[in-house]
């Protein structure tokens, strides 16, 4: 590549052409040859004679230089000039290996990186290079190898960071072997997230072997939050950065449900960080109700997954509600039945006192009953429905259970298992034995893998009476097998007994350390930090939801199996253990991607390598620009010629240039007028945009941030609503854009949402009121506008685009429009869903699985309502796009047959309004034979 500052030749061989340019103006400047002047008197005659044509004797200057500036530009076009052309490194020309970190650290600046590996491809595939690529945080088990850079371009779009960090040392062996089969020479481009971590010099050692060494690493910040924690009264989030010259304002925003269910920002705190410093910290003082809300915490405005950290129990304090029978020593606080639990359980949960019916109506997540035996009838019934919808009841034995004649003879509801009469007393003169100890955790209880100390033993206890289903409800006994801890299901809920006292006078597992253990496995109290391996160790969790690489909570893939509770303790996150949400047997841990004391370096690099930090300007093809400016010189050159002639003399000839002057000032103005509206939608006040959409039917489109697909986007709804007002009863308004952040979105019967790879995720609260408006009733048309790609693509990089925003959007079951779909007969019949393109599938709300075939009718009996969200490639609005002077704003397809696929698509158009509009009543057809019958009777 030839290249002359800013300005560079993909075709350097053809500006040699330049050099005839000099020959090209002799050649004008001598033809034609000048005139011969001769002296001839009878030319006299001639006088006063006016001739209708002039022919001037040579050609004007001005002109040859506009004709030779035609030539020229369109000489230089087709060198292929380039602005900004990127600089080539040594060794670029060659094969390369792409080695991309593509961890949440790269999410930041995810898109910069894929549009400097497009770069790179593209250029590979100009120069006809091989390309070998390795992501470090999925590293294949088979060898590298070089593949032609058009595959690998292909899949740059499905492409994406992961939650995790890279995975050096399996890499390094990886590199060597490719190294070592390499004969031609190599470069290597490495992606780089920018973070220090050991082993980078081991691997960039072995990168140098295969080649040169390029390094990206981008202009974005990286941000994380560190892991949560609570202490005194407040909870703190950790923010840390790479280290900086500049201060910084970072808000954390603390996400949960709201009362109504829907996720929404439920509190917010400033960090700042000064200059030079990379951790700080986000406070946050909530009441318990909040706190026990959240779910996660977020960096406004960051995405990735080391920007989030779930929530899980261990921030969470359940209400636990205490109540005792009382007992003649309670005037010593270490007899007191309830002193020993209310030690366990005060630092990690909230204590609730008072009479049982009116503690029930603050909804406590958990029941304590201490040694008491007999309810009154209308405690009892009030108990036994909190837990069955959901309550967990825990029992305490002591005295006046045992004297009782609690669930003897029968078993009482509120106990999980039948008591023999009396209790049993071991150690004693009249004693069975010396005392017990605890046997070993059966597998299937929620206490095992809990160590057993020695000194845990029991001298007293109720005894549970023998019961077919006793074996299945034991989840802790003695050594001799005797029950100690039972429990049973009640309807959502669940009683657990433990047949020892609360207090030390019966056992002492009170007073031991496992007794705080079992009450956390039970989910009664909750651990303050995060548990360890023994804390863990014989448990099996289950991931629920997992984070992807840009922070979003996704369903975990299939193949990722249940993880032994000693792994999930201690192990750093990886493909085997991605950060997300854990759940065994009723409780739930989260890990996270930024693991305790973890900081974030910048990586240093040699000064031998060439490290690019975004700093370059986008490369830009002049080609496009050179031609046209070549095609107006020769037009301007075509003009001149018939001036400089005399052609535009006469009455004729100023008419046609009035009239095209006319049209060329009508063109602008129409044009300014356009541009004025669409201005003046685009800053209308939230209440101007409410009293337009309430006083009209209005269609809105969102704004994506980009001017020129927002105003296909409005001259696509304002083409559709012409053809409305001209074919049906609906008398649209201009349409409205819409800001998702700011707008209520209630008022528009259908949002067109286009879809481009520049628009940002939304926020929660734009996400509350989009879930908001699809569960009220109302559509998105989803429009990827992409069909074209769609056909030499698997996925387009609009189409990863718009699975990233669906993931946080109450979306039903899809499927394929089906033939019989209201959809396609609401107004129009039709068989297919055209646009500017055809030929993708178009997807609705799937209909139930066991609709059937209407009796005498042609379509099942469909009476579902509207579909929340038709999702499409098929860039309806450029088919639907027209100009305010009526001129079609884009081609559809060619001749005859483009005319008629732009009327499907404006059918489409008013297919989708009056489906919104009316919903399926198409389908009532079905009762018609009903109706008229009655109306016969």
């Amino acid at each position: 590549m030839f290249t002359l500052g800013p300005l560079g030749f993909a075709q350097p061989a053809f500006l040699l052409a330049l050099v005839f340019l000099p020959i090209l103006w002799w050649l004008l400047r001598a033809v034609p040859p000048a005139p011969v002047i001769r002296k001839f008197p009878a030319v006299g005659l001639l006088l006063g004679l006016k001739d209708e044509e002039n022919q001037t004797d040579r050609t004007p200057w001005w002109l040859l230089v506009l004709r030779i500036f035609a030539l020229a530009a369109a000489i230089v076009a087709f060198a292929g000039p380039l602005l900004n052309p990127q600089s080539s490194e040594p060794g670029e020309n060659r094969n390369l290996l792409i080695v991309a970190d593509a961890s949440w650290a790269s999410a930041p600046g995810w898109s910069s990186h894929q549009d400097r590996l497009q770069m790179v491809l593209k250029d590979a595939v100009r120069n006809g290079n091989l390309v070998a690529f390795l992501p470090l945080t999925d590293v294949p088990t088979t060898p590298l190898l070089l593949e032609s850079a058009e595959n690998v371009l292909t899949q740059l779009p499905s492409m994406a960071p992961r939650p995790w960090l890279p995975d050096d040392d399996s890499a390094i062996a990886l590199v060597d072997e490719f190294a070592s089969q390499q004969s031609t020479p190599m470069s290597v481009l490495w992606m780089s997230d920018g973070l220090e971590r050991a082993g980078r010099e081991a691997l960039l050692a072995s990168l140098e072997d295969v080649g040169p060494v390029r390094v990206y690493e981008g202009a974005h910040q990286t941000l994380a939050l560190g892991p949560v924690s609570f202490e005194t009264g407040e909870v703190l989030v950790p923010v840390l950065r790479k280290i900086s010259t500049s201060d910084l304002e970072v808000q954390v925003n603390a996400i949960g449900p709201d009362p109504s269910g829907t996720t929404r920002v439920l509190a917010q705190s400033l960090a700042y960080f000064e200059a030079g410093q990379t951790t700080s910290e986000a406070r946050f003082d909530m009441p318990p109700e909040i706190r026990n809300r959240i779910t996660e915490f977020s960096i406004a405005g960051h995405v990735s997954a080391g920007a989030v950290v779930l929530t899980d129990e261990a921030l969470k304090r359940r209400e636990v509600a205490l109540f005792s029978s009382g007992s003649e020593d309670e005037a010593l606080a270490l007899l007191d039945p309830l002193h020993y639990l209310r030690q366990a359980l005060v630092p990690t949960a909230d204590l609730v006192d008072g009479l049982i019916a009116e503690t029930l109506l603050a909804r406590p997540d958990v029941v304590i009953l201490a040694d008491v035996a007999q309810l009154s009838e209308g405690d009892s019934a009030a108990l036994e429905d909190w837990v069955k919808d959901g309550g967990l009841l825990v029992r305490f034995a002591g005295p006046r259970l045992a004297a009782s004649d609690v669930s003897r003879s029968s078993e009482d509801p509120l106990m999980p298992v039948r008591l023999r009469v009396g209790g049993r007393s071991i150690g004693g003169a009249m004693s069975w034995g010396e005392p017990r100890g605890l046997k070993e955790f059966p597998t299937d209880s929620p206490f095992f893998g809990l160590k057993i100390p020695s000194d845990v033993v029991v001298n007293s206890q109720v005894v549970a009476e023998p019961d077919p289903s006793l074996a299945s409800r034991v989840l802790a006994s003695l050594e001799d097998g005797t029950p100690l801890v039972t429990r049973k299901e009640l309807g959502d809920g669940q009683v657990v007994l433990f047949h020892v006292t609360a207090s030390a006078q019966w056992s002492s597992l009170p007073i031991s350390g496992l007794f705080v253990q079992m009450m956390e496995r039970l989910a009664i109290s909750t651990q303050a930090s995060r548990p360890t391996e023994e804390d863990l160790a014989g448990t099996i969790w289950s991931p629920v939801k997992v984070l992807d690489g840009f922070g979003q909570l996704i369903p975990p893939p299939s193949t990722l199996a249940g993880i032994k509770g000693e792994i999930l303790a201690s192990a750093l996150v990886s493909a085997a253990l991605p950060p997300g949400l854990y759940v065994s047997d009723k409780r739930q841990i989260a890990r996270n991607t930024i693991a305790q004391d973890q900081t974030l370096q910048p990586q240093v690099w040699p000064s031998a390598i060439p490290v690019d930090r975004g700093g370059s300007v986008e490369e830009r093809s002049l080609k496009g620009v050179l031609l046209g400016l070549s095609l107006v010189a020769l037009l301007l050159d075509v003009i001149a010629s018939l001036w400089v002639s005399g052609r535009f003399h006469g009455t004729r000839t100023s008419s046609t240039i009035a009239v095209f002057a006319t049209l060329f000032c009508m063109q602008g103005i129409g044009a300014e007028s356009w541009a004025q509206t669409t201005s003046q939608t685009e800053t209308l006040t939230i209440d101007e945009k409410a009293f337009a959409a309430t006083s009209e039917t209005v269609m809105a489109y969102v704004i994506t941030g980009d001017e020129a697909v927002d105003e296909v986007s409005r001259a696509g709804l304002w083409g559709l609503g012409r053809v409305l007002f001209q074919r049906t009863s609906i008398e649209p308004a201009d349409p409205i854009a819409i800001d998702l952040e700011k707008d209520e979105l209630s008022f528009y019967p259908m949002i067109y949402w286009p879809i481009t790879t520049t628009q940002t995720l939304p926020s929660p609260a734009a996400y509350a009121r989009l879930n908001r408006y699809l569960q009220k009733g109302g559509l998105i048309l989803f429009d990827t506008r992409d069909a074209d790609e769609q056909r030499y693509k698997r996925v387009t990089e609009n189409t990863r685009k718009l699975r990233m925003f669906a993931r946080q959007l109450d979306i039903p079951p899809l499927e394929e429009v089906p033939s019989d779909h209201v959809l396609n007969r609401s107004f129009y019949l039709l068989e297919e869903a055209a646009g500017r393109y055809v030929g993708p599938p178009v997807w609705v709300e799937a209909a139930p699985a066991d609709v059937e075939l209407a009796e005498g009718m042609p379509f099942r009996n469909l009476n579902d309502g509207v579909t929340p969200v038709v999702i499409g490639a098929n860039d309806w609005a450029a088919a639907w796009a027209i100009a305010p002077n009526g001129n079609r704003l884009f081609t559809v397809g060619r001749g005859r047959a483009g005319d008629e696929q732009r009327e499907m698509a404006y059918r489409f158009g008013v297919n989708l309004m009056m489906h919104v509009l009316t919903g399926n009543y198409k389908s009532d057809q079905v009762h018609v034979p009903e109706l008229l019958e009655r109306l016969g009777q």
